[in-house]
């Protein structure tokens, strides 16, 4: 318990700082030229303290907001690698459609005839083996495929139709050891049989004794037999040699994706009427 004289000093103190107070007020407001002095003092010594006591609270407050422009940023980074992905996506979609149009624009300019009709369709694997060179075509008899009919792409002679299903065919490639075509030389005319081997590069068999080859001589079909049309682009000679002459195909057999089927009708002394 406080005793009567500290209460009677908390009184007197208290009502001295009231009235100090009330006085620097008047003072201050009156323009006395010692109290502006004395307040001049007190803000000089204040505003040093006030600036190191206000220094965190300003870092805090640029932490903060560097915090804040942070996050911004990975929200944005995070936004356009999802824009970006989509980009890409879309980019890959267009570049196939591209693709996929100028194949279709090169083989709709394979026609160069008015008795032969075609029917694209896709490659879709192999089914032979290691000793067989064949692929299967994904479309069959509904679709108009027929046995012996010729396949071909953009750059030329891919082979023929041995078996056709009715949703799927086989084409027999003209590198197959089992096959062979009536061609000859497109300059002079000399006649041959294409006659694969299992590699690469097919033979030229049986050619005339008197014919003139050299390597880069484009050789196309002859259309002798009826089976294929004549003037099908099918490579160029790629070496000669004593005993035998080998072709580079113009079409690259590994890479083959759509193929147009040739529905050629054979000449016949017998009117058809009906057509393909």
């Amino acid at each position: 318990m406080a005793s009567p004289m500290g209460l009677l000093f908390n009184r007197f103190a208290f009502a001295f700082l009231l009235a100090l107070g009330l006085t620097l007020l008047v003072a201050g407001r009156s323009g006395i030229g010692p109290v502006e002095q004395v307040r001049t003092g007190l803000l000089d010594v204040l505003a040093p303290v006030l600036d190191v006591i206000s220094r965190p609270v300003s870092a805090i407050n640029d932490v903060a907001t560097e915090i804040e422009q942070l996050s911004r940023v990975y929200e944005e980074n995070d936004r356009l690698r999802q824009e970006n992905a989509r980009l890409l996506h879309w980019q890959a979609a267009a570049r196939a459609l591209e693709r996929d149009n100028a194949q279709y624009r090169r083989l709709l300019n394979v026609r160069a005839r008015s008795d032969v009709t075609y029917i694209t369709a896709r490659v879709v694997g192999e089914s032979g083996g290691p000793f067989v060179k064949t692929l299967l075509l994904a479309a069959g008899e509904r679709d108009g495929v027929e046995p012996d009919q010729a396949v071909v792409n953009e750059l030329g002679l891919v082979g023929r139709i041995t078996e056709a299903g009715r949703n799927a065919a086989r084409i027999l490639l003209i590198t197959d050891l089992n096959s062979r075509i009536p061609v000859m030389l497109e300059g002079s005319r000399r006649r041959a049989i294409l006659s694969g081997d299992n590699s690469g590069r097919p033979l030229l068999a049986f050619l005339e004794a008197e014919a003139e080859v050299q390597p880069g001589d484009r050789v196309v079909t002859s259309g002798h037999g009826g089976m294929l049309p004549p003037g099908l682009v099918v490579g160029v000679v790629a070496s000669v040699s004593e005993n035998q002459v080998r072709l580079r195909p113009f079409v690259d057999l590994a890479r083959l994706e759509r193929v147009n089927v040739l529905r050629y009708r054979r000449p016949s002394l017998v009117n058809d009427r009906n057509g393909p």
